[in-house]
């Protein structure tokens, strides 16, 4: 499974060129699919614009591969992520 995440502090966030790319009218923000980072028309939008085009004013977008499957959460730290793997948690 594919994954978008940042790698740089600031904070995910998508530029105008990733919107017009996907269609999308441009929000002022650049949020869209911050809910849905493994959403198939992100990734083929960072896959054929490329990383560095697709990444906002202050972010770094990269992405991450990990086994199909996976219960898994993005830690942000200051803007930067990670991806974990949920286990579970008692008390």
């Amino acid at each position: 499974m594919k994954i978008v995440i940042n790698k740089c502090w600031g904070g995910y966030g998508l530029s105008r060129a990733a919107y017009k790319f996907m269609g999308l009218e441009w929000d002022g923000y650049g949020y869209a699919f911050s809910d849905d980072r493994s959403n198939p028309k992100l990734i083929h939008c960072l896959e054929t614009i490329g990383e560095a085009i697709s990444s906002g004013e202050h972010a770094k977008l990269r992405i991450v591969e990990i086994p199909d499957g996976i219960d898994y959460y993005i830690n942000d730290y200051d803007g930067m992520e990670s991806i974990h793997e949920k286990h579970k948690s008692w008390g």
